[in-house]
This record gives structure tokens, sequence and C-alpha cells, in this order.
């Protein structure tokens, strides 16, 4: 299980929305005015983030969240390989049905190649509601 510390601020039905309580290694730091990673920092907010939970709580309350890592695992390679192998795939076909002296071969075969990895991310989009939000869900394993 992967673990990290939150604080809840919203209670509803057996779940509660938790923001992270990990602060950034860039408050320390002495290039904070050159970094780029610390302006990023500054203009994203904190997002709270729904887990759910069987454990009595209090909005404030520091809890300590898990999610399998397995699970994220399966998630992480489902996003970012599936997208890949079907690009390539795509042209693939492409290159295999055009003949060599078509007109746009090239055209066609990143045209090919750019249609099938759009819809590997519609299929996965679609699929993570069933396969992955109801499984890989975030849960609170104790209060701190």
């Amino acid at each position: 299980m992967i673990e990290e510390s939150a604080v809840v601020v919203k209670i509803a039905n057996h779940q509660v929305w938790v923001e992270s309580a990990q602060n950034s290694a860039c408050g320390g730091c002495l290039q904070k005015a050159s970094c780029a990673t610390s302006a990023i920092g500054s203009v994203l907010k904190k997002k709270s983030v729904p887990v759910d939970c069987d454990i009595p709580l209090n909005i404030g309350d520091q809890v300590t969240v898990a999610i399998d890592e397995n699970l994220l695992l399966r998630a992480s390679l489902l996003l970012y390989l599936l997208p890949l192998i079907a690009l390539f795939a795509g042209a693939a076909i492409a290159d295999g049905l055009l003949s060599d002296n078509a007109p746009y071969a090239d055209l066609w075969l990143a045209g090919s190649a750019i249609l099938s990895f759009l819809v590997s991310l519609w299929l996965i989009h679609k699929a993570q509601s069933l396969l992955i939000m109801g499984y890989a869900r975030p849960v609170v394993v104790r209060k701190i």
C-alpha cells in the first residue's frame, strides 16, 4: 500500500474529502526565486479528493490515506503504454494497407497513427469508470 498523510476538509455519506498535508521541499531552498518548480507549485492550488472511509472523523483531522500499489501500477501501464502501442499499431496497419506509390502516404500514416492514438485515449476514458475507479479507490487507513 502507498500511504500519504492528509487533512479532512469535507465529510459526506461514508466518504471524506481530503487534501494532501505534505509540504514541498521548496520552502527551504535558497534558489526559490529562480526555480520553475516553485513557481508552478505556487500557482496550482491544493485539490480535494474523495476517499472512502468507515472511521468516524471530523473536519480538520489528520489521516493516513492509502491505495494499493499493484492497482496503481496497472492503471499507469494502461494510461501510458496502451496509447503508445495504439500509435505504432495504427501507423503499421496503414503502412501495410497502402501501396508503395500511394499519393500522400506519409499523411495517411500520420493520420492513422493519430486516429488510433485518440481512439485508445477515448477507450481508456470509457474503461476508467468500469475498471480503475471501481477498484483503485483510495481509503482512509487510520487517524493520526
